[in-house]
């Protein structure tokens, strides 16, 4: 199959494989001769398009057309723009999504005390401000020989913030520092300050609430002589306690998995998002949880995303988030479309609509259960949206400090990095799978050669709950753990 109509209104299809001018592509019923070379994951016209008119994939609109375009041609930002503007009101048309039987699924966890389930027993040293980067890193450099047993790994999530920050930025910061620390992955935790910054380990301490003092150590570099043996005495204390769990077979239901797309293509809407949400569904079916964020990234698709939220007051949570970051764009005076990005483009993604409708693939068919705020913790089990932004890091950090015990990240172009929970990568096409076997974790492409969405996600399921018993990703093996902040005012 060259080309695939994803709906049956579609006035384009995607390519799947590169065409050749000249050549005949049938999708749809229909067949057409490809008036130019059409780039593996770009859109081809499958009837004309005059100039003005809506181009549809995914059965919505994605954008206007700039110019005629017909039956054939290319269709892409020398073409067609985005329609999309500020913020917007919305009704609540509550959709009614069908329940799934699902046979009940187990994995391998780690049963912390207050009841949560671990996928990962690790130490983790957590600075609060960025003065204190390099010793956090000698900490965690030079007291490697604490991971054995049960203990899975020793880090350290460095950063530049903690002070000379005001307002939002600072409360920001507090918080998802303080969710890192009540991270279930992390069986220990030390808390490494300075001593004179603005986030004190007062403010810290009342940000985290309640705490076990046999899980969680504070260190303040200024009151000690030799920070380094301190650390290390009390890296050792919290290593004796974390050492104590073990891995039990626990039920899927106590899963919570990040959502998240980067360096899309043009397949990313037809190959892995959709299996993502296929997963995403059978999880949440089994009573766990999913989160989906990337805000901007649903500008152009919220509305499939609002009708099915549970209730009234969802619905409405989610509007306040969905025009909250739109404000967020204009009071900076940019405009609220200003994406998809240049690897995006490249990859056959024109426009913002473009790339959510294929964006929100991942969130399934489930009902929207919650809306959470940045570096709020899930409360609810189901599918829940999250305010973050778009950005890898950012966004990864952000579902991490929402209580994700592991990310699914799907890519069309790949990209190394690891979120603070283990990072698992899957292509949008076979190609990237077999080019990046150092980055790439699951292979969605298949979809693409004949495989359904229904069975890559029950593939990706099983896989899920591999990595949750213990199996590392890529970038877990590779030590690729990397934490970003959302930023947004004045650095005094």
């Amino acid at each position: 199959m060259q080309a695939i109509q994803i709906h049956p209104e579609d006035n384009v299809a995607v390519a799947l494989q590169t065409v050749a001018k000249g050549e005949t592509v049938q999708a749809g019923g229909v067949s057409v001769r490809a008036a130019e070379e059409i780039p593996r994951g770009h859109k081809i016209a499958l009837r004309d398009i005059p100039a003005g008119s809506e181009v549809i994939k995914y059965g919505f609109p994605i954008g206007k057309t700039t110019a005629d375009v017909p039956a054939g041609a290319w269709v892409h930002t020398h073409n067609m723009k985005t329609a999309l503007s500020g913020e917007k009101e919305y009704e609540y048309h509550p959709s009614e999504p069908k329940k799934k039987e699902t046979e009940k699924r187990f994995f391998q966890g780690y049963l912390r005390e207050d009841g949560r389930a671990a996928i990962r027993n690790e130490l983790w040293i957590i600075p609060t401000v960025g003065c204190v980067n390099s010793v956090a890193e000698q900490l965690a450099r030079e007291n490697q020989s604490l991971v054995s047993g049960s203990i899975d790994g020793l880090y350290t999530f460095t950063h530049p913030y903690g002070c000379s920050q005001l307002g939002d930025d600072h409360a920001n910061t507090r918080r998802l520092l303080a969710a890192l620390v009540r991270h279930p992955n992390a069986g220990g935790v030390l808390v490494l300050g300075l001593g004179c910054e603005n986030l004190t380990p007062d403010q810290f301490k009342e940000e985290l609430g309640v705490w076990d003092d046999r899980r969680v150590k504070f260190l303040v570099c200024q009151d000690v002589e030799d920070e380094i043996a301190e650390g290390r005495k009390l890296l050792r204390q919290l290593a004796e306690y974390a050492g104590g769990f073990r891995r039990q077979t626990l039920p899927a239901s106590m899963l919570t998995v990040g959502l998240k797309c980067g360096g899309s293509d043009g397949l990313s809407g037809i190959t892995a998002n959709p299996a993502v949400g296929a997963f995403s569904d059978m999880l949440t079916a089994q009573g766990g949880t999913t989160i989906l964020t990337e805000v901007p990234e649903m500008f152009g698709a919220e509305g499939l995303l609002m009708n099915r939220c549970a209730d009234e007051e969802v619905f409405r949570k989610a509007v306040g988030m969905i025009n909250g970051f739109k404000e967020y764009f204009i009071s900076h005076g940019q405009v609220v479309y200003e994406n998809p990005s240049p690897g995006n483009k490249a990859g056959g993604i024109t426009t913002l609509e473009d790339k959510s409708l294929g964006c929100v693939q991942k969130g399934g068919s489930a009902p929207v259960a919650d809306v959470i705020g940045y570096g709020e913790a899930v409360k609810k089990q189901g599918l829940n949206l999250l305010y973050g932004p778009g950005n890898d890091l950012v966004s990864a950090t952000a579902l991490t400090a929402a209580g994700a015990h592991l990310i699914l990240f799907t890519t069309g172009r790949g990209t190394p990095f690891g979120a603070p929970a283990p990072t698992v990568k899957v292509a949008t096409n076979t190609a990237l799978y077999e080019k990046k076997p150092g980055w790439i974790d699951f292979n969605a492409g298949t979809v693409a050669e004949g495989e359904s969405v229904q069975r890559a996600g029950e593939r990706l399921m099983d896989a899920v709950l591999e990595y949750a018993g213990g199996r590392r990703t890529d970038s877990e093996r590779k030590g690729y753990r990397t934490i970003a902040i959302f930023k947004d005012g004045v650095t005094l």
